[in-house]
């Protein structure tokens, strides 16, 4: 009898402490998941801006002429001349046939436009052709693009009425993008540290980040500043990272 008494003892005393072990074990549980989930929630979102002065490596001038006449086959033949002239100058600036890619000529009969005054414009056709000139010289380019004048003492008649001929181009941008990247990781993480101390807190790992869209800028960026139109220019990047706070 006395051996049961102590086994039912025994029995109820484990019984207790495995209830009181599971009370204790559901109230902690509960309470260790829900400090999780604030903390999980407490993160700071911030931007980090990079900017880099850059240099096109690429320019594609555009240079049209134009030639006008009564009679189509003189006019060709001027056409033709020009044709003549602007590739020497060019290669006297210094580019060669692979640079310079000849575009088709395009004729307008004024005659056949049935509101042409036929007293006030002795012309009858336009003659026009382009000249591309695609190359990496940029500094050549721009310093033959302020020589054409010589082009014009010697008859070309340049048109020019489609804004700037030259476009500069940066053609390395997958260059420096890991660069630039860093940085404005960099300046994000700064930004997170300096609220981190008004919030009495310290910045963790970081949670999401976004990179942001790259653009190319007019390194002068005065009124209508035109990028294309500027060897230097300035690439920017603005990235959104979040970061824990703990």
């Amino acid at each position: 009898m006395e051996n049961q008494t102590n086994c039912k003892c025994g029995g109820k005393f484990w019984c207790a402490l495995l209830i009181a072990l599971g009370l204790a074990s559901g109230g902690f549980f509960p309470g260790y998941f829900y400090y999780q989930a604030v903390l999980k929630n407490n993160f700071v979102s911030v931007k980090g801006l990079a900017e880099m002065d850059v240099r096109a490596d690429l320019a594609v001038w555009n240079i049209r002429y134009v030639a006008t006449g009564m009679d189509l086959l003189s006019t060709q033949q001027q056409i033709n001349a020009n044709l003549a002239q602007v590739r020497t100058f060019l290669k006297e600036k210094g580019f060669d046939d692979a640079e310079i890619i000849e575009g088709r000529v395009e004729t307008n009969d004024l005659m056949t436009n049935p509101y042409r005054d036929n007293n006030s414009n002795p012309v009858r056709y336009i003659i026009s052709q382009s000249v591309t000139v695609r190359s990496t010289k940029v500094d050549a380019v721009e310093n033959a693009l302020r020589q054409t004048g010589e082009l014009v003492e010697k008859g070309v008649i340049l048109d020019n009425q489609y804004g700037s001929p030259v476009s500069y181009i940066f053609t390395r941008l997958n260059e420096i993008k890991p660069q630039m990247l860093e940085e404005a990781t960099k300046n994000a993480t700064a930004a997170a540290q300096e609220f981190a101390k008004s919030s009495d807190s310290k910045v963790g790992k970081i949670r999401r980040a976004q990179q942001g869209v790259f653009s190319i800028l007019p390194r002068e960026q005065t009124a209508n500043a035109q990028e294309s139109a500027q060897i230097d220019k300035k690439v920017r990047v603005v990235s959104t990272v979040e970061f824990w706070l703990e």
